[in-house]
């Protein structure tokens, strides 16, 4: 309970005590009026006991509940409050200056007022909405100049790009901080080369450790597992594979942009044509001007919508994905371990020497949807289902946190959509899993993600660093028809890449997953090896430097 006293007669309803007047507010506070003098007001200050003690002795013929408010208050310092009642003569508030210039007050600062009415606090949220609206109707003149939406990895790899190439840009996330579902990913060869261009490889290699092979394995069949190397050459140069947690990869990209460039809580709920702008409007009645508009709002994109695309479709299986810290050795040494067997695939990767990363893939029944909500049950699903595995391949789902579990549905857009479908329209498009949400199963997705942004970057830059020797409306359309012929290079540069992975994922993993006798003979004895050399040969690809001419 909170005791506050004040030095002033107080006018709300209460108790009449003669020179002394007690309010009562419900719950949780308790108010008592009454004339005190400079004297024991610095007795009082800093002292608990006396300050209840004083308030007893003024309360005379009060219901016992009254009193028991007081006297159940704990003797600690933040639990009574002792101070002089101030307010702002009002007509200061009506001739004086509530702004000046680019400054103005709000809440106390501007209308200090008695507690009579309890209305100090409420009035100074009412402040705030009218003085937001007021500043936004304001600002709405200023323009962005690249507004993303999404700070996921598409996101802020092409913030970062354009960063280094000199042009600001806005990134507006709708969650209160970075997003990290997912837990990790694996980053093959093409990957590193998007983060060496952005300039965040180096630091995400000390933290994470290398691949060297895989071994693809049935949980079926009896026999050893199909081996590939990752200690091999590509047409370009040596491979690279490492399995990276994503929040370090996030923090990596967020920690080199300037620290205005991400707007956190900010959701876009709608986007508008406003002449050679777009005006896109927040969840919080915000609107934004933007000269060019990027969706990185992943499979559920209200800007891939905005331009065309339709919502992906589900592949028709699920996949539950897990960390593991097992604090000593894991056991798995340098090796991504896949298995599959009976209708379910699943894969393991070394993030480090202690930790795991983990994923499972199934096709779900109507009772299994019942899992993504419940940790303990995903957990249990999985271990059921593992078949005949290695201890230590088993104990990575046990050691698993229920923190550090999660289930999703597995979508993807159609390849024909990608393929003809419009990827930029003017002067907006889309990137990451806004363009091409895939299944899981070639581990391209965010590592498509990381070359979408520095092709991106790379064909915007070239576009807005030219100059212009035209003013007013000419230059508005000029610079749009820059931005716009730049985002259909980008466009041009990523629809058959972007078909290439989504269509190669989807097939593999039909494959990879299928429960027919046939095919799993085919599978676990002439395909194995192919499959897995797959995954390198669509790593073998590099989205170029930032450089632009």
């Amino acid at each position: 309970m909170a005791l506050a006293l004040s030095s002033f007669n107080s006018l709300e309803k209460g108790f009449d005590q003669g020179s002394s007047l007690v309010m009562i507010q419900p719950h949780t506070g308790f108010s008592l009026g009454f004339p005190l003098t400079k004297i024991i007001i610095k007795e009082l200050k800093d002292n608990p006991a006396k300050m209840k003690q004083l308030v007893l002795s003024n309360l005379v013929n009060v219901p016992d509940q009254v009193r028991s408010f007081v006297e159940i208050t704990e003797l600690y310092i933040d639990s009574f409050m002792l101070s002089p009642l101030r307010y702002r003569h009002p007509w200061g508030v009506l001739w004086g200056n509530i702004s000046r210039g680019n400054a103005c007050v709000a809440g106390d600062a501007l209308h200090p007022m008695t507690p009579d009415i309890g209305q100090g606090g409420c009035s100074a949220l009412e402040d705030g909405v009218v003085l937001a609206r007021g500043i936004n109707s304001n600002i709405m003149e200023l323009v962005e100049e690249v507004v993303i939406v999404g700070a996921g990895i598409a996101g802020l790899a092409t913030s970062l790009g354009l960063h280094r190439l000199g042009i600001r840009s806005l990134v507006l996330e709708s969650s209160a901080g970075l997003r990290v579902t997912g837990f990790a990913l694996s980053t093959w060869t093409n990957a590193w080369r998007a983060l060496d261009a952005v300039g965040v490889g180096h630091s995400l290699r000390q933290q994470h450790g290398f691949l060297d092979g895989l071994v693809a394995s049935s949980t079926v069949v009896s026999k050893p597992g199909k081996q590939i190397s990752f200690k091999v050459k590509g047409t370009i140069g040596d491979h690279e594979v490492r399995c990276v947690r994503r929040k370090l990869l996030l923090e990596a990209l967020e920690k080199e942009l300037p620290d205005d460039t991400i707007r956190y809580s900010s959701k876009v709920v709608s986007i508008e044509e406003s002449g050679y702008l777009k005006l896109v409007h927040l969840a919080d009645d915000t609107i934004i001007k933007t000269k060019v508009l990027i969706g990185c709002d992943g499979v559920n994109s209200v800007v891939a919508r905005f331009i065309g695309f339709k919502k992906p479709a589900f592949a028709g299986r699920s996949a539950i994905r897990g960390y593991a810290d097992f604090k000593v050795n894991h056991g798995f040494g340098s090796k991504f371990l896949q298995l599959g067997g009976k209708g379910v695939r699943s894969g393991f990767l070394p993030c480090d020497d202690t930790t795991i990363y983990w994923f499972f893939t199934y096709f779900p029944t109507g009772q299994d949807k019942e899992l993504e909500d419940n940790p303990t049950e995903m957990k249990q699903f999985v271990l059921s289902k593992l078949g005949n595995v290695a201890e230590h391949v088993r104990t990575s789902v046990e050691l698993t946190e229920l923190d550090s579990i999660t289930s999703s549905p597995l979508r993807f857009r159609h390849p024909w959509e990608v393929l003809w479908g419009n990827i930029s329209k003017g002067n907006v498009t889309v990137a990451g899993d806004a363009l091409h949400p895939m299944t899981p199963d070639i581990g391209q997705g965010g590592c498509a993600a990381l070359e979408d942004g520095v092709v991106l970057a790379r064909c915007l830059a070239e576009a807005l660093k030219k100059e212009l020797n035209v003013e007013g409306k000419e230059r508005e359309r000029e610079e749009y028809k820059r931005v716009e012929m730049g985002l259909k290079k980008y466009a041009a540069e990523r629809r058959w890449r972007s078909f290439e992975l989504i269509s190669t994922a989807y097939i593999v993993g039909a494959i990879q997953q299928s429960d027919g006798k046939i095919m799993n003979i085919l599978r676990d004895t002439i395909l194995a090896k192919f499959l897995a050399g797959l995954l390198l040969k669509k790593a073998d690809f590099d989205c170029g430097k930032l450089n632009i001419s």
